[in-house]
């Protein structure tokens, strides 16, 4: 698992979740209204199960119960893995990021 990426590399974040429903899609759809109040529009939020992330994936948040199985899956990307799925203040903090184009940092696992 990477420890950090810039934030003006990542153009796609994947949100992981465990069966691709309920309350991962509000988060989904929670960071992507963050992120265009914060103008930061040329950033991707894909919504995917964790079996599914891709090995090429750079960039993973996700429930920090699912979160060694997203780096399991993608052993090279930075997963962010937060607590609660709507006002963690994990999303706040990687808009911010987008924002002042600073590096990323990961969870420690």
């Amino acid at each position: 698992m990477a420890n950090s990426i810039s934030a003006a590399n990542v153009k796609t974040v994947i949100l992981a979740c465990e069966a691709g429903m309920g309350s991962s899609l509000m988060s989904v759809n929670s960071l992507k209204k963050k992120l265009k109040a914060a103008q930061v529009n040329d950033v991707m939020v894909v919504h995917k199960p964790v079996r599914e992330v891709p090995a090429t994936a750079e960039l993973i948040v996700v429930h920090k119960g699912l979160a060694k199985s997203a780096a399991a899956k993608a052993p090279n990307a930075v997963v962010i893995a937060f607590n609660h799925f709507l006002n963690d203040p994990v999303f706040d903090k990687l808009v911010q990021a987008f924002v002042d184009k600073t590096d990323i940092v990961g969870t420690e696992l």
